[in-house]
This record gives structure tokens, sequence and C-alpha cells, in this order.
């Protein structure tokens, strides 16, 4: 049985998504930690019958809590909207073993900052003809980790930056726990 860590930021759709598709795998286990107590993404573990965590970001910044609750309890990381810088000692004890999800074809619109619908606004301003999702491991720079997977989505010229929001979610939700599988349970 694997352990695997949710990591969260705000509504946590991608959370209850990955969890909805392992739904009738016993062989992961899933857990959420949150560094916003107020995160929505703690009423969808709740609603999953999940253990939900929050570490305040000093905690996170810190290291110290957080690796004692990941020793207890993880065998893999994966963020799903979640927006700290993952401490160097995590990295090192997790290499290979976190992954992270962006809304963008990187390395474009990557970086400190760029998340959610600054991303997709930037798109938009950018006049761009695609967008898409990025999967990735995550190293000690924000969306510089080696990539695994790309889907893309069109851009058409009158679409709103809510527009390829929902479009970027739609691969999100399509391609995001297929990868997880493949990853966590094949490694």
């Amino acid at each position: 049985m694997k352990k695997i860590a949710l990591l969260a930021s705000g509504s946590g759709s991608n959370v209850e998504n990955i969890v909805r598709y392992f739904h009738s795998n016993k062989e992961l286990v899933f857990f959420v930690l949150s560094n916003k107590k107020e995160a929505y993404v703690h009423e969808r573990a709740k609603k999953l019958n999940l253990p939900a965590y929050t570490i305040d970001k000093t905690g996170f910044e810190n290291g110290e809590a957080l690796q004692f609750l990941l020793d207890e309890h993880t065998d893999f990381i994966v963020l799903a909207g979640f927006l700290l810088k993952i401490p160097e000692n995590i990295l090192h004890v997790y290499s290979g073993k976190i992954i992270n999800i962006h809304p963008a074809l990187l390395p474009k619109y990557g970086g400190k900052g760029m998340y959610g619908h600054h991303v997709h606004e930037a798109v938009v301003a950018a006049k761009e003809t695609e967008s898409g999702i990025t999967i990735h491991y995550v190293n000690e720079h924000y969306d510089e980790g080696q990539i695994i997977f790309q889907a893309k989505c069109e851009v058409l010229p009158a679409d709103s930056a809510e527009e390829v929001a929902r479009k970027v979610h739609l691969l999100e939700y399509r391609y995001f726990p297929e990868v997880i599988e493949q990853i966590v349970l094949h490694k």
C-alpha cells in the first residue's frame, strides 16, 4: 500500500478528482495537506473521508513539522494547486517522488506568481494560440523540474481567460490522475 500526500492551497477540485479516480484502488491511501486552514480543500477532504492537516507558511518554510507529518504518512507527494515552495530538506528526502501540475505549457508562463488566473490572463494577453497543462517533477525552482507530461488545448482569439481556464481544467481532470497512476503504481 502506498501513502500519497495531496497538497493544495485552495478549493481542492483536483484533489477531489484524483481521489474519485482512485476510489476503488486499495493500493493507495490519501491524505490532504494545506497551508491554509480556511481552504475549501478541507471541506472536500471531509466529504471524501480523508484525513486533512494544515501547516502554515512558517511551518512549511521551517520544514520540521512538515517532515514529521510526511515521515508518518507518505510515500509520494502530489501538488494539486499548492502555492508554496517545497523546502529543500523535503526535496532531498522525496527526490523523484514529488509531482506538480501547472496550468500552462512550461517553460512558458511558469515561475513564482504564475498560478491560476494569472497564467490564463497572461496566455490571453500574449495572444497565444494554445495553452494546456504540464505535469512535472518538483525541484528547488518553481516550475522548472523535469517535465513528465503535457497536453494542449486550442486558444481562440475570442477566448477570455475564464474560457482558457475552463479548457485547461478539463485537461487537468482528464490527465492528472492517469499520470499519477502511471508514476505511483509503476515506480
